[in-house]
């Protein structure tokens, strides 16, 4: 199955394409939109601030090109921490910035959310899910993932909320809608957990 992970210039790429790989997954970085329509899997990692990313996808082409693969074409897609954030409508990270409207929600500092412990948040936390979700498919309720980020999903009375983390709060850890999947943790840097979260993304049907 051939895997694409965008390269916009702002993510581990070489990590999550090692984990991927690991899982048997023929994986390629996708250099330039076009390349992803290739694929039958997109991963949409991400380090770094939301606007920043964003104007990356913009002056590159790709948020045509990820609707398109997403949206007509039924490509399942995974966001990864600031990949997933910009799954979203909006981010205030640094100003309000329009995201790729993938995912209906907006993204926020985890102060303006009700966390009161320090930012960045930076760590492993216990994660609940929702069960019927197919990511989480053969993991324990609370297992344990890696996270790196100031800035969350706003999942207050959100349907696409599918996991949840708590660190002062209860933060958005996981979204999912459609054939669109995020996850605000690194499943490549999440040891035996994340490596499963990954294998299941891998066995998702198109939707």
């Amino acid at each position: 199955m051939k895997i694409a992970v965008v390269n916009y210039g702002m993510g581990n790429l070489g990590s999550v394409r090692r984990a991927l790989e690991d899982l048997g997954a023929q994986v390629y970085v996708a250099e330039h939109p076009g390349a992803i329509f290739d694929a039958r899997r997109i991963v949409l990692p991400g380090v770094g601030a939301f606007g920043v990313g964003m104007a990356r996808l913009r002056s590159g082409g790709w948020v045509e090109a990820l609707r398109r693969a997403v949206q007509e074409d039924g490509r399942p897609l995974l966001g990864i921490c600031l990949g997933m954030q910009m799954l979203a409508g909006f981010g205030e990270e640094g100003g309000a910035h329009p995201g790729l409207g993938l995912i209906d929600g907006r993204v926020r500092r985890l102060d303006a959310l009700g966390c009161t412990l320090r930012v960045p948040h930076v760590g492993w936390n216990e994660v609940q899910f929702r069960a019927d979700d197919p990511l989480f498919a053969h993991l324990p309720q609370c297992s344990d993932f890696y996270f790196v980020h100031s800035y969350a999903f706003d999942g207050q009375n959100s349907a696409v909320a599918t996991g949840w983390t708590d660190y002062g709060v209860a933060l958005v850890a996981a979204i999912h809608s459609g054939n669109v999947f995020g996850t605000q943790f690194h499943p490549e840097k999440s040891s035996r957990a994340g490596r499963q979260v990954l294998r299941n993304f891998l066995d998702i049907r198109s939707c």
